[in-house]
């Protein structure tokens, strides 16, 4: 059976309308995060589809110590709270640490655990004890089966609001390959399956002291897991990709944006007819 998580009036399912979420990387700055949320939000709603704002205030696993991180949780967190507050939109934001977990959650409606600390339990359980929904990136090392004891230990919580995102696994060094049955296993768990369109297609540590990657294939992967009956596409945008300061390679520009949510959304209805 498969179940229903929801955020605010969204409903999130395999089963139901697709529910984009997306944003940029990493907060730049509070007027450049808020323009990128505001056009993703006139975009999005022309597929008609549901749009939940993602954010990450640290970005904790950059290649280079020299790389930008983000704004920082205080700092982060005051801007992410304006947006929420100007643009009417559900948040969902990334926790490192488990002592984060309780502060982000006092303005993220989704917890998200990164996919390199999919197996750190007390960071999965301080997030699942806020009661907020948690969605946890399946790490790149990981069988999509092993995400069955991420699932028991959120449950331990006593919290059900599940999320699992696919994001691709390891292949050789510097870089990464999707199994679209992952989709289909995880599906299995019965919560709402995400697929992260951008993450799939970086190259870490490609280019030295930062990830490449190759954003032209994340609408390609996107369209193939849509075919699959999922929840929700998650996806990183920028609006000058080139200039970004974290993940530039593999973000989406407002044009790629634009074509790809219409082509899922198209898709997502057409898969979804069938019983």
């Amino acid at each position: 059976m498969q179940k229903t998580v929801k955020i605010g009036n969204i409903k999130i399912s395999n089963t139901l309308p697709l529910v984009f979420m997306a944003g940029t990387c990493v907060i730049e700055s509070e007027k450049h995060y808020i323009d990128t949320a505001k056009k993703l939000k006139q975009i999005i709603a022309k597929t008609g589809h549901p749009y939940i704002l993602k954010a990450s205030f640290d970005k904790a696993n950059r290649t280079s110590l020299s790389a930008y991180r983000g704004p920082g949780l205080a700092k982060g967190l005051e801007i992410l709270e304006k947006a929420k507050r100007l643009l009417k939109l559900p948040l969902l934001v990334d926790v490192h640490e488990p002592w984060q977990a309780e502060e982000a959650a006092r303005v993220a409606d989704i917890l998200q655990i990164p996919a390199f600390l999919c197996r750190q339990t007390d960071l999965i359980l301080a997030c699942a004890a806020t009661g907020k929904a948690v969605n946890v990136k399946k790490g790149q090392f990981l069988a999509p089966s092993a995400m069955e004891q991420v699932i028991k230990k959120i449950e331990s919580e006593g919290n059900h609001n599940i999320l699992l995102t696919e994001r691709g696994a390891s292949f050789g060094y510097g870089d990464l390959v999707v199994d679209m049955r992952s989709l289909e296993i995880m599906k299995q768990f019965g919560y709402p399956v995400i697929f992260d369109a951008t993450h799939s297609v970086q190259k870490p540590g490609a280019l030295g002291t930062a990830t490449g990657g190759n954003s032209a294939l994340a609408p390609v992967l996107a369209k193939a897991a849509t075919a699959l009956g999922i929840a929700g596409v998650f996806f990183e945008a920028h609006p000058k990709p080139k200039e970004a300061l974290s993940d530039g390679p593999n973000s989406l520009d407002m044009k790629q944006t634009a074509v790809m949510t219409r082509q899922l959304s198209q898709i997502d209805a057409l898969v979804k007819k069938f019983k």
